[in-house]
């Protein structure tokens, strides 16, 4: 294989003049290499299309054997076909020159298996390269199965993002290839043993370049993530690659590739063991603008499907996040403490209303637009029994309700006890246990009674009406009754958080529609697990008679489901996955904690956050349920310590910040230096001139993209002040500019985001650390600026 690959690298002979004279000669040599796998791959396709052909005819055969058979090899074939035309584009971007290992086996992709170089592998300073591999986001054999490509989370493939100068194991030269469609725009390398005399096939192992990463760093933003696939460093790689058994905690400071990291894993993971994880995989997101930002990156490492990309918010199937809380709000939603609130609001809400006249037995219409006396709450129970007429009062009623409700499941669960509890009172009141010596007559004309007074109207009417099922939003809603809500969060809330909760909540109406926020969301999941939903027969569905006809829906064309359809589809159908990878962990609260856990109780998981990026105003309470969530899971720990991110210059300004919001912590390492220093501007002539002229001066600087960071409250207006710049610039919220990054970006008076909340230095922080290139602050009255316009937070 070493000898076929440096036969194919030395097409082009002769020696090249100059650096561009190299750079010219390896480009057209990973060109030529390039071509060739393209035309392997359309070997392949064609080789699937085969199959999906030969399957069809199976099917015309008509057996159910042939049948089954001719639909698990279209199966097949239709991923197999998919996987090769959705990589068609853009998969080879490495490649690694090694020396030779200290064995001879091979793995299962066909490279060597040897991570050090054999004793005499160099010798006098001076070797020869062994092995070349390519290193692409699909693994490609040629036809007498010989690597041409290895996929990136292949075991061979690990040396591409492992190896460092201090150890660098058997790679000398690691390259990334630039490509676009079927052409290599150009190469860079890193040099990896720059002490040694390296040849490949005869020649000298050339280097192009000032170094791959760099190259990658300094390419433009766009409004979505690009995969790091081609750049991923030593300890990133060490996070994609553990063991996925319990829990893997992951910890890096701005920059330091933890949600790419985390999305890779989750590729990764699937490529290592696709049976296990055949459950699916759950990425939570803190938003759906990191959600937007990031769902391409897995369709581009060839995985889509398998892996729901959620936002926090969106987490409850019908439900969807689309409104902010104010930060005290906020914390009264987000604390463990509302477990409390709601497990008595399930309850009290029974006493809330009845359904609508004529609803259907088990229907709930809380709080309908009715007349008071017609939704109130019946409080007593008149049956016709052995000719007599049996009365059960307001007393006997709630007696009974008390029993009912020291069951320990969930409340709507708890209705056919109650509904048993009532016929046991009715029984006992209307003499039955005395009418009957004998058991056998007495169980029988039990069971007559039961069936006489559960088929009566009136007493289906009752029992809908004194045991309503209850619905989540209904129960949210009934919140906001600030009275209501007062008995129900007796000695939990005090007399403010009550009103600021039931104030926040009377955006709904009584049936729990309108505007949810975040931590709405997980309320409501909250409340789906204390009130529990009644199994109920699946409605028969009213086929159309062409249905009914054999084998005509193999005839009837189908709409491809989109990418993103099917991945809704997968998130909708699934509640428990087999493993959760939470990004930007550090701001989720007690509730949404309990909330995620409900959906990875027999998973693994990838933990990826910061605390000094933290949003969320008490961690410790935080850290106890994610404890829970957790459970006893034994864990594993990372840490991230370079930032790739931020030049080194936007770095040193947000130390300063995160000096004041978390003493004692450190900054990762930024890996570059531009030259260009934050840029301070004072508001002068109106906020919104003087953002928009910042904008329009970051954009005529940079090629990508602008972020404009104004406080929460101001994120609308800030829209409007950038209306007709271009999809460039985007104007967001202080908090929904976590695990964003921009070519540029402009914090907007920071002295108003860190007063936002308690957390409001941990936001700033953030904020601070988006942008890849330059970084304006425009400084307000409140932020009192120097002469040089550096506010107050921001100055030694």
């Amino acid at each position: 294989m070493a000898a076929q690959n440096a036969t194919d690298a030395q097409v082009v002979t002769g020696p090249a003049k100059g650096p561009d004279g190299v750079r010219d000669r390896e480009t057209v040599t990973e060109q030529q290499h390039l071509d060739r796998v393209y035309r392997r791959l359309e070997e392949k396709i064609h080789e699937a299309e085969f199959l999906m052909d030969d399957a069809a005819k199976r099917g015309q055969v008509g057996t159910p054997g042939a049948l089954a058979e001719r639909d698990a090899q279209v199966f097949r074939a239709g991923v197999h076909l998919n996987r090769l035309n959705s990589e068609f584009e853009d998969f080879l971007f490495g490649r690694i020159d090694l020396l030779r290992g200290k064995d001879g086996k091979k793995g299962p992709d066909g490279a060597y298996t040897s991570v050090e170089p054999a004793d005499d592998a160099v010798r006098d300073g001076r070797a020869e390269i062994a092995e070349t591999l390519h290193i692409g986001r699909l693994g490609v054999l040629d036809a007498d199965y010989a690597p041409l490509v290895i996929d990136w989370r292949a075991p061979a493939a690990a040396p591409f993002y492992r190896a460092t100068p201090v150890a660098p194991g058997r790679v000398v030269r690691r390259r990334v290839i630039r490509s676009k469609g079927r052409k290599v725009l150009g190469v860079e390398d890193d040099l990896l043993r720059p002490e040694l005399t390296t040849t490949l096939a005869g020649e000298t192992l050339p280097v192009v370049g000032d170094g791959a990463l760099m190259a990658a760093l300094g390419q433009a933003r766009s409004h979505t993530m690009r995969d790091i696939v081609s750049s991923i460093q030593a300890e990133q790689d060490l996070v994609i690659r553990a063991p996925a058994a319990s829990v893997t905690e992951v910890e890096g400071g701005p920059g330091t590739g933890k949600t790419a990291v985390a999305l890779h894993r989750a590729a990764y993971l699937l490529y290592q063991d696709r049976r296990r994880y055949a459950g699916g995989i759950l990425v939570v997101s803190p938003t759906p603008l990191l959600v937007a930002y990031t769902e391409g990156v897995l369709p581009s490492l060839g995985e889509e499907g398998q892996v729901a990309i959620r936002a926090v918010g969106s987490l409850v199937d019908g439900a969807e996040a689309d409104t902010y809380d104010e930060p005290a709000v906020a914390r009264i939603k987000g604390s463990s403490r509302m477990l409390k609130v709601l497990r008595k609001a399930v309850r009290g809400a029974l006493d809330l209303a009845r359904p609508a006249t004529g609803r259907p037995a088990g229907q709930l219409a809380l709080g309908e637009d009715e007349p008071p006396a017609a939704r109130s709450v019946p409080d007593r129970l008149r049956v016709v029994a052995f000719g007599a007429r049996v009365e059960l009062d307001a007393q006997e009623l709630a007696r009974i309700r008390t029993t009912a409700l020291g069951g320990t499941a969930p409340v709507n669960l708890l209705r056919p006890r109650a509904r048993r509890l009532i016929l046991d009172a009715l029984w006992a009141k209307a003499g039955g246990p005395r009418r009957w010596s004998d058991p056998e007559l007495a169980a029988e004309a039990r069971r007559a009674f039961d069936e006489d007074i559960t088929t009566e109207d009136d007493f289906l009417a009752f029992l809908d009406a004194w045991w309503p099922e209850l619905t989540p939003r209904r129960v949210l809603a009934a919140l906001a009754d600030e009275r209501r809500l007062g008995r129900w969060s007796r000695r939990v809330l005090n007399p403010r958080e009550v009103r600021l909760l039931a104030r926040s909540l009377a955006r709904l109406d009584a049936a729990g529609r309108g505007p949810l926020s975040v931590h709405d969301v997980a309320l409501l999941d909250e409340l789906e697990t204390l009130l529990g939903t009644p199994a109920r027969p699946r409605a028969p569905r009213e086929l159309d008679p062409l249905e009914a006809l054999s084998g005509l829906e193999e005839l009837m064309p189908q709409r491809a489901e989109s990418r993103r359809e099917r991945a809704e589809r997968i998130a909708q159908e699934r509640r428990d996955y087999a493993h959760v990878i939470v990004d930007e962990a550090q701001d989720l609260t007690p509730m949404q904690w309990r909330m995620i856990g409900r959906r990875g109780r027999h998973a693994t998981w990838t933990v990826v956050g910061d605390p000094a990026q933290s949003s969320w105003s008490d961690p410790d309470e935080a850290a106890a349920a994610r404890d829970e969530a957790l459970g006893t899971r034994p864990r594993r720990r990372f840490r991230l310590t370079v930032n790739y991110r931020n030049p080194a210059e936007i770095a040193e300004l947000a130390a300063k910040v995160l000096a004041l919001a978390m003493p004692g912590s450190e900054s990762p390492a930024a890996v570059r230096s531009t030259g260009i220093r934050p840029r301070f501007r004072v508001v002068g002539g109106g906020l919104a001139r003087a953002v928009r002229a910042e904008a329009r001066h970051l954009l005529d600087e940079v090629d990508g993209t602008v972020g404009v960071v104004v406080p929460m409250a101001r994120r609308a207006e800030a829209r409007q002040w950038l209306a007709g710049l271009g999809e460039r610039v985007v104007a967001l919220g202080s908090l929904e500019a976590k695990g964003l990054e921009y070519d540029a970006t402009v914090v907007v008076t920071p002295a108003e985001i860190a007063d936002e909340s308690p957390a409001g230095l941990r936001v700033l922080y953030v904020a601070l650390t988006r942008a890849t290139q330059r970084l304006t602050v425009l400084a307000g009255e409140r932020d009192d600026p120097d002469a040089a316009g550096v506010p107050d937070l921001l100055r030694d």
